[in-house]
């Protein structure tokens, strides 16, 4: 018998990463749980502490996390009540505003980072040798720029501005 269309290898890629992902996110949770933190929260505040002036654009947060302006407005308001977040009125543009990394929420990510980094290294990047981590990490960028051009939005604008 030959191979039929559910052994297609476009199938066992994306059903690899897939299950590469979900068993990433159950080694990792807990650290970040035991920090009162969900996925998007840490999501969000990593984001914020990787962006220029520990800032971002409201609109910009929502396009990187891939929330909708009302799921990232939630999750903002739920950091801003926790101390973690701050919303800063925009000089130029009154309809904006910009999330912003607070010290209690940099301390919050220092608690939590070391321990992450050590999931992360266990579970996945010490798991490549340097030489295939950088071609795999290239790999996700290439797929990443396609699939969510939106993952870097504020920061190459921020870059342009500022450089």
């Amino acid at each position: 018998m030959g191979v039929t269309e559910f052994e297609d290898p476009r199938l066992t890629a994306i059903g690899l990463l897939a299950e590469v992902w979900e068993g990433l996110i159950s080694k990792t949770a807990p650290v970040l749980a035991r920090a009162g933190l969900s996925k998007i929260d840490f999501e969000t505040l990593i984001r914020l502490a990787r962006s220029p002036q520990q800032s971002l654009r409201m609109s910009d947060l929502a396009a990187q996390t891939n929330l909708s302006t009302s799921g990232v407005t939630r999750v903002v308001d739920r950091l801003e009540r926790e101390g973690l977040v701050e919303r800063r009125a925009c000089r130029t543009d009154r309809r904006a505003s910009f999330a912003h990394l607070t010290e209690a929420g940099a301390d919050r990510l220092r608690e939590v980072v070391p321990q992450h980094l050590a999931d992360i290294e266990t579970w996945f990047t010490g798991l490549l040798p340097e030489p295939q981590l950088r071609e795999f990490l290239s790999t996700l960028r290439l797929i990443r720029d396609v699939v969510r051009p939106c993952a870097t939005a504020g920061v190459d604008e921020f870059e342009r501005r500022h450089v």
